[in-house]
């Protein structure tokens, strides 16, 4: 199975989108839901309204496989699967006829995309003629199966909404990459005065909003929406934890205290997950990071647990991983630090470590060959980052990190030559 981050952007830009377009058929994008929860409004309609749906199947996703068969019990036909070639599709899957792609590292040749592109134009051009058979395996199975009917008028008002919330999402997009961040601030203000309805059909735009905000570092503008958000949106496990993370950076009186109350009462209710763990161990760092006295060392800890059980939840997620050995080499703990640190190099390795196109993989690798002192590998990592496209925040939480393992160098009486050049370079 291939261990690179797959640029999905280019494989639906080079290919989907211009077989579409060429096809005459009108695309909406679906990415895999960022909102929390099993049961999410936008997809569902998606998958039951939509004339034609083409879904790649490449990571195996068992939240695909869900969307898939609820897919294929509303309709007989026109639902056209891809995948790439280093995936081996499960069996039940396998038998359904697909459409591969090679990749290389992650990336997508142009001779492939191409070849791609044609491919599922030509299908699509089918579907919209109507000469597609039927692709459904239980409307093959089950004669007469009568699927799910739905009134007109409810598939014009979902065509109508999935066109707005495009719309929206391609405004959001370009004011994240306006380089100054008040004008982009102010541009995302603009986005979400003249968002019409605060409702649970919308909910992926608040969250790509939320995620907007986090990228130019508008903080108070994120914890704003939050608290105007109805309940029903408020709710969803991803908005508390980003609702939670603007808390922390903001620090105002009282928000770290209501931030770790929001991140333990998720794990209270949902159990131990990467993302929430990490979050809450990052505000143990913070507050350790500022304490200054004898709270210091007890913060430190608490963070290296969060960091911990965050791994532990899912050890193919490298990122608390990553974050646990950094503070435990602040703490001075070499042997547990011994003992995590190969796993996690693996982790990010799966991922496609310095080869990777994501910047925090690249990040995490850099962090992890400065731990071990590898400062070849680390070389190659900081040039990776320094070509890759990131929000600020991040290089500024990579910058944080390797400034704390400067300071445990510094006070351990070890050569910095090698790290300081990282550092200087970064900034």
């Amino acid at each position: 199975m291939n261990s690179y981050e797959i640029d999905f952007d280019r494989v639906y830009n080079l290919s989907i989108k211009p077989a579409a377009e060429a096809a005459c058929i009108e695309v909406i994008r679906a990415d895999e839901e960022r909102s929390g929860g099993i049961i999410h409004v936008p997809m569902y309609e998606r998958l039951l309204l939509a004339e034609i749906v083409i879904a790649d199947l490449t990571l195996l996703n068992p939240n695909v496989f869900y969307e898939l068969g609820v897919r294929h019990c509303a309709k007989p036909r026109s639902t056209f699967l891809i995948y790439a070639k280093d995936y081996q599709l499960p069996f039940d899957v396998h038998m359904i006829r697909a459409i591969p792609y090679d990749l290389e590292k992650g990336w997508l040749p142009d001779n492939e995309a191409n070849r791609l592109k044609t491919e599922l134009q030509k299908r699509l051009e089918d579907a919209a003629t109507t000469t597609a058979g039927i692709d459904s395996p239980l409307f093959q199975l089950v004669q007469k199966f009568p699927g799910i009917s739905i009134p007109h008028e409810v598939t014009e008002t979902f065509r109508d909404r999935a066109k707005y919330i495009d719309t929206i999402r391609e405004e959001l997009y370009s004011a994240r990459h306006v380089e100054d961040h008040k004008v982009a601030t102010n541009k995302m203000k603009e986005i979400e005065n003249g968002l019409s309805t605060f409702n649970l059909s919308h909910s992926e735009l608040f969250v790509d909003l939320l995620l907007s905000y986090r990228d130019v570092n508008a903080y108070d503008e994120m914890i704003s929406l939050v608290n105007r958000l109805p309940d029903e949106i408020k709710g969803i496990i991803t908005v508390q934890e980003q609702y939670a993370f603007a808390l922390n950076r903001r620090n105002g009186s009282g928000d770290r205290v209501t931030a770790v109350k929001i991140l333990r009462g998720i794990i209270d209710d949902h159990g131990c997950s990467p993302e929430t763990c990490g979050l809450l161990a990052r505000v143990y760092k913070d507050l350790y990071i500022g304490a200054g006295d004898q709270k210091a060392s007890a913060f430190l800890d608490e963070a290296i647990t969060w960091y911990l059980r965050g791994f532990e939840a899912d050890p193919r997620d490298y990122y608390p991983g990553i974050n646990a050995c950094t503070l435990m080499f602040v703490k001075g703990d070499k042997e547990s630090l011994d003992r995590l640190l190969p796993s996690v190099v693996f982790a990010i390795a799966r991922r496609g470590g310095i080869e990777s196109q994501d910047y925090w993989d690249v990040a995490a690798a850099l962090e992890a060959a400065v731990l071990a002192e590898d400062w070849v590998n680390a070389t190659r990592a900081l040039k990776r980052l320094l070509i890759l496209d990131a929000p600020s925040w991040n290089r500024a939480t990579t910058l944080n990190n390797l400034k704390l393992i400067l300071d445990a160098r510094l006070l351990a009486g070890l050569s910095n030559t090698d790290l300081i050049a990282v550092i200087d370079q970064l900034k």
